[in-house]
């Protein structure tokens, strides 16, 4: 018997769902059809995706299911249905990146990615909203608008992949793309009760999407990676991703009984909420319980997180940002906040805070090169210290703030950005719900190549905490 039920379809997972079309249990357009519906449904009051291909993508499905019908299935995620982050090239849908500059501008070929998505069989139904030029937390730009929270609307979904977090999070995407320089993939994945993994640097190519890093080292630190209600989608998104790179490990070979687990409940500077550290304490339990070798641990460097960060990025980023704004038409400097504040300038409030902070930044060389050489010193002592292992970190200070209060302080994103200079793989997990229904979780993050074992660590957790949670009813889940 066919499940073409929607409902239902929408509680498998990407995998569950590509093996159920294999098998001729449910169509590849009775997939699509279910989570249009579920597009149609909540995105109103979301605002994640901002354009659909929903008539092509109805097309993509038939022409999926005779392929299918005729013995010639495509791929691990045959039939599957997702959405992509607007800032990344899928043919004929709009590719501004929140610029108004780049109203109109529409791509002309799939991203590396998106390609390799759509040869394993992935069916995109559109794109997501992102932060301006994908270079905040809040997703909210002067093209699309911003994008709301579905466990509570008045709350941020992240950036700069938010409008993946919220779709996802919303459960009316099975998984999605984005992309992380600091924190992008993970903060949505953490305030929309998603998985999201950032993988080793340079392990995914980034081509293909705007803006791009600008050297050979910054495409490093910039990282494509996929966000999913399920941790056993990861897994077989990130080999597509990493075109079956034999750098991958197989996460059913790890044996938690014996590993080495750093609990590092703060970076010593900015303040974890209670109900966050709370929630990382139980999964270092249940590893324990599990036979791991877990130890709570301070690392005196991590204070210097955030200097490390904005100088070792800084470093690799010869474009200013005002003139990345200004898109090739001068340079937008601190004087257009006097247009802001009478409503005529077209970028957002913290866009023009970060030319502003840049300049700072600028009269900082000689701290900024001390800098360097500690974050050097860093990501040595971390991958020596985590070996073989991983180390629970905080995935922000607290649960998902409300619209505009990032500002201030407007720093606590502090603890995925480090993690990107650092080039180590970080999985985000979902831990459940604070008593007010708002997701909680932490961040799983291994030594350079070990992908496979944040993976394995986010799979136990979500065999023990259950992973993503519907949002409560009378929000905006389906």
């Amino acid at each position: 018997m066919r499940a073409d039920n929607g409902a239902y379809l929408r509680t498998l997972s990407a995998v569950e769902l590509a093996r159920a079309i294999r098998e001729g249990r449910t169509t590849s357009r009775a997939a699509v059809d279910a989570y249009i519906e579920a597009i149609e449904r909540v995105n109103g009051a979301l605002n994640a995706v901002v354009e659909d291909r929903f008539v092509v993508a109805r097309l993509e499905a038939d022409a999926a299911d005779a392929a299918r019908a005729n013995g010639q299935p495509n791929g691990p995620l045959h039939g599957v249905p997702c959405t992509i982050k607007e800032c990344f090239g899928l043919e004929g849908m709009p590719q501004t990146s929140g610029l108004v500059s780049r109203i109109g501008t529409r791509a002309t070929e799939d991203a590396v990615a998106v390609k390799r998505l759509r040869g394993a069989g992935a069916i995109p139904l559109g794109v997501t909203n992102v932060s301006e030029l994908c270079m905040w937390m809040e997703t909210h730009n002067r093209v699309y608008g911003r994008t709301n929270n579905p466990y509570d609307p008045s709350r941020i979904v992240g950036g700069s992949s938010g409008g993946e977090g919220s779709i996802i999070g919303a459960g009316a995407s099975p998984f999605g793309l984005g992309s992380d320089v600091g924190g992008s993939v993970r903060m949505p994945a953490f305030f929309n009760g998603v998985f999201g993994h950032k993988p080793s640097g340079g392990l995914v190519p980034n081509t293909g999407q705007f803006p791009i890093a600008q050297t050979p080292q910054s495409l490093r630190y910039l990282t494509t990676g996929p966000l999913a209600r399920s941790a056993e989608d990861l897994h077989v998104l990130l080999r597509v991703l990493a075109g079956d790179s034999d750098r991958l490990g197989d996460p059913d070979q790890v044996d938690l009984a014996g590993l080495r687990v750093l609990d590092v409940r703060s970076d010593g500077v900015t303040p974890v909420s209670r109900d966050l550290q709370q929630a990382q304490a139980r999964a270092a339990a249940h590893l324990h319980k599990r036979g791991a070798d877990v130890v709570e641990v301070m690392i005196p460097g991590l204070r210097d997180g955030l200097e490390i960060w904005s100088a070792m990025l800084g470093a690799e980023n010869p474009v200013a940002y005002g003139r990345m704004l200004a898109e090739g038409d001068g340079e937008v400097r601190a004087s257009e906040l006097l247009r802001w504040a009478f409503g005529r300038s077209p970028h957002t409030l913290p866009s023009l805070g970060l030319v502003v902070a840049e300049s700072v930044l600028h009269r900082l060389t000689g701290r900024a090169d001390e800098m360097i050489r500690r974050g050097e010193a860093l990501r040595t002592e971390l991958a020596e210290r985590i070996g073989d292992g991983v180390m629970l970190y905080p995935s922000y200070a607290s649960v998902a703030p409300r619209h505009l209060q990032p500002l201030l302080p407007p720093t606590r994103w502090v603890y995925t950005a480090l993690l990107n200079v650092m080039e180590m793989p970080a999985t985000q997990v979902p831990l459940g719900l604070d008593p007010r229904g708002l997701p909680l979780g932490v961040q799983v993050c291994g030594r350079h190549g070990n992908d496979h074992v944040t993976l394995a660590v986010a799979a136990e957790l979500e065999r023990a905490f259950g992973g993503w949670v519907r949002p409560r009813p009378g929000k905006l889940g389906p």
